[in-house]
């Protein structure tokens, strides 16, 4: 009675009825989290990354690169909203507000949702964004300096910070939703 049996462990993967294809895997985008309720980040996806796109049912897409994937987006039916900064390794303070302002009242519309989020890698133009966002709610500094720690890491910028910092959130010109509350 000393012995403790061996645990099995199995996986089970369960098809419809008449499904002969092994079922897909789903692989988030690279730095891919939930912002919000219907509000998402990442990195920019690819191929890999449709089948799990799909179940998030995304309305819009707000890009913040120059490159674009339009033919996933227009068959599933969904909007894009490209704001193409570029990526420079200089200070993010030369980035116009008013292209931030832009983006962040495509993710305020919640009509645009559920909505995806990214950049090139989904660290610093995509955490900017959601940086400002954390403004609008009210979020301390160090709290969103957290953030953005999490997905930028060791890339981390302070002239990222300083962005988010001095962001201006009056630039905001539509009312907003509840889940900013």
């Amino acid at each position: 009675m000393g012995e403790e049996a061996p645990i099995a462990v199995a996986a089970l993967v369960l098809q419809p009825p008449g499904a002969e294809e092994a079922p897909e895997l789903l692989v988030p985008p690279p730095n891919f989290a939930m912002v919000g309720c219907g509000l998402y980040r990442s990195g920019f996806p690819d191929a890999a990354n449709f089948c799990f796109l799909t179940t998030l049912r995304l309305r819009s897409v707000v890009c913040l690169c120059p490159e674009e994937n339009m033919e996933f987006l227009r068959e599933n039916g969904i909007e894009l909203f490209q704001f193409g900064i570029d990526g420079r390794k200089e200070p993010f303070v030369d980035v116009p507000e008013d292209k931030i302002c832009e983006a962040l009242e495509a993710v305020l519309d919640v009509r645009n949702h559920p909505l995806l989020i990214h950049c090139k890698r989904g660290k610093h133009r995509t955490s900017c964004i959601v940086g400002c966002l954390r403004k609008l709610q009210h979020w301390c500094l160090a709290s969103i300096f957290d953030e953005y720690h999490r997905f930028a890491a060791a890339k981390a910028r302070v002239s990222d910070q300083r962005f988010m910092e001095q962001f201006d959130v009056a630039c905001i010109k539509i009312s907003s939703p509840p889940f900013l509350s």
